[in-house]
């Protein structure tokens, strides 16, 4: 069974850093596409980084420049390091394949931006 466990968030201020990792477990992810998604209140979940097999990555505008994810493929780990955040990036975060894996969300990691 295929489980995704994230963990690192935080509270923050704003323009602050924080690291998450995500530990994946089940299968052989090493040719999967991974990424992080978010989901902020009473809003939809929302991919913020992917990274390939090869290590091609790719964000969204919103948190371009900002947001770095990379993977370690011996320790089936998936990181996001953040930076400068700010407020609307307060969401929960979770890790999984992209497309995802609709059965296998994890709790994810809550991430707060607040002064």
């Amino acid at each position: 069974q295929v489980h995704f466990v994230e963990s690192g968030g935080g509270l923050v201020q704003p323009g602050g850093s924080l690291r998450l990792s995500c530990v994946a477990s089940g299968r052989d992810f090493s040719i999967s596409v991974m990424g992080w998604y978010r989901q902020a209140p009473g809003k939809q979940r929302e991919l913020v980084a992917a990274i390939t097999e090869g290590g091609t990555t790719n964000y969204p505008v919103s948190v371009i420049d900002r947001f770095i994810i990379s993977r370690d493929f011996t320790r089936h780990m998936v990181y996001l390091q953040m930076h400068n955040l700010k407020p609307d990036d307060t969401a929960v975060y979770y890790c999984n394949t992209r497309p995802p894996l609709h059965d296998a969300w994890g709790q994810g990691t809550q991430v707060t931006v607040s002064s």
